[in-house]
């Protein structure tokens, strides 16, 4: 049974993916609102672009300083400092009197999750056991789709206010998920990985004995000694500087790996649906806005029942086929409504329900990237430059992300659904690659993943009981003689 204190550590670290998924999600209904066009004056393509692409570019400054301060400051300290840099941004955006100041806003709470987002998987991953971490770290994206929901019904709610009321409470709304966070993180421990490469034993054995819940002090002492086994010889082999992740050749190959499943995410399309629901849904011919934003809100709705069955299953399945079928069926989804819409007949609407069906067919199979996503690169990196290889990898999600957010406006003006082309070709891209590339992670310990990319430095406990037992007692006698 999962220990109570892990399970909760988990489902309240997912309140950081809450607060992702809403401020992502609000600025759909946000920047197609009468009366925010209106207050700003009708902005362009160009400036909705930049009002959507702000948070992307925020989120890559989150990711960086992670790179450089996140092992520093250890998981619980990164979480707290995100989350108050949150509250300094979304409440710029609520109070906004121009497009600087908006933009602004986004951009610093923008930076929060790209904090947020590079530290929340790993953080979960490091307190799990190796048969829940899928399901813990993957409840990041569970609450990411749950931050959408709420964001597309309030805003749909809110969308039938005639005031300003109507997009200025749904950006201030943003501020409870990073108050709740600063409020709530004082209650979770530090990762036992963390403590024990900071070579704080002490702490993280006691740590470690609180998130087993009732597990055997034998076994707790087995994955003690092999976490601290692994960071042991690591330094033992040289393997202790930051550059080791692009100079040695195994932990550059995870390096690609993670960046490339991150960059996947992006690149299936699945922003351009979730940031121009309402532009897409106007190309199909639904000029009514509110309709647009039902149709968007009753997908979240649906999203939230896909992910809670994926979650059920990707400790069960795996990694790497989830993300072959996620990616065949989102590229065949968006090449269906590519081609309808070279022939699309304004007229006819069970061509325009089939065209909407295809949106929701892709919201299903998105689900398992959007987990996987998260969940693949907290786990592959060593201890010693976890931290710095998931802010990489989330700097690669975040950097194609504002590539896409920023010209998404004008692509979807000028070829319409033709648009859809390209990202068939990287879904396809992206299958190719997960079949021939990525090794399954399933079912062991974050540091028997060494095991995969041909990194093992010494026996792990927890696969040779007997032999880490016959270890510990030579340590006892050396012990004993040195006394």
């Amino acid at each position: 049974m999962l220990p109570f204190k892990t399970l909760f550590s988990a489902i309240f670290l997912a309140v950081g993916g809450f607060l992702f998924g809403y401020d992502s999600g609000i600025i759909t209904s946000t920047i197609s609102l009468p009366t925010f066009q209106e207050y700003f004056t009708n902005p362009s393509d160009t400036v909705t672009g930049g009002i959507v692409s702000a948070f992307q570019g925020g989120a890559i400054l989150g990711t960086i300083v992670n790179m450089v301060w996140a092992d520093w400051l250890g998981r619980k300290r990164t979480i707290l400092t995100g989350s108050v840099i949150s509250c300094l941004g979304c409440a710029l955006q609520a109070g906004s009197v121009n497009m600087a100041m908006l933009i602004i806003g986004r951009f610093i709470a923008g930076m929060a999750v790209g904090m947020l987002t590079a530290t929340i998987p790993m953080y979960a991953a490091e307190l799990s056991e190796p048969k829940w971490r899928a399901t813990l770290s993957g409840l990041l994206q569970w609450m990411l789709s749950w931050g959408f929901l709420v964001a597309q019904w309030l805003g749909y709610g809110c969308s039938f206010s005639s005031s300003e009321f109507a997009w200025r409470f749904p950006l201030a709304f943003q501020n409870i998920p990073g108050l709740i966070l600063i409020a709530g993180i004082w209650f979770l421990d530090e990762s036992p990985r963390w403590l024990m490469e900071k070579d704080r034993h002490d702490e993280a054995k006691v740590v470690l004995t609180r998130l087993r819940g009732n597990s055997s002090p034998d076994l707790i002492e087995l994955e003690f000694r092999e976490i601290r086994d692994v960071i042991e010889a690591d330094r033992a082999a040289g393997n202790t500087s930051w550059k080791t992740i692009l100079t040695k050749p195994s932990w550059r190959r995870r390096l690609i790996l993670g960046c490339g499943v991150q960059a996947f995410g992006p690149l299936s399309g699945i922003n351009v649906i979730n940031y121009y629901g309402p532009r897409i849904y106007q190309i199909l011919g639904i000029d009514n806005n509110q309709t647009s934003l039902m149709i968007i809100g009753i997908s979240g709705a649906l999203s939230i029942v896909y992910c809670t069955i994926c979650l059920y299953l990707v400790d069960k399945v795996g990694r790497v086929k989830p993300l072959i079928v996620s990616a065949a069926f989102l590229g065949a989804s968006l090449l269906v409504n590519a081609v309808q819409a070279q022939y699309m007949n304004p007229n006819n609407p069970h061509q325009l329900r089939s065209m909407v069906a295809m949106n929701f067919v892709f919201s299903l199979f998105y689900t398992p990237l959007g987990i996987i996503s998260w969940v693949y690169p907290a786990e592959i990196f060593p201890v010693e430059v976890r931290a710095l290889g998931n802010a990489l990898t989330t700097f690669t999600n975040w950097t194609v992300n504002l590539i896409f957010a920023q010209f998404t406006p004008g692509a979807l003006s000028s070829v319409g659904f033709k648009y859809f082309y390209l990202f068939f070709a990287l879904n396809l891209i992206a299958m190719l690659c997960y079949y021939f590339f990525y090794p399954e992670t399933k079912g062991r310990t974050l540091e028997q993943i060494d095991e995969l990319f041909g990194d093992q430095l010494v026996p792990h406990a927890l696969e040779d009981p007997e032999g880490a037992q016959a270890a510990m007692e030579k340590e006892a006698q050396v012990a004993h003689v040195e006394n």
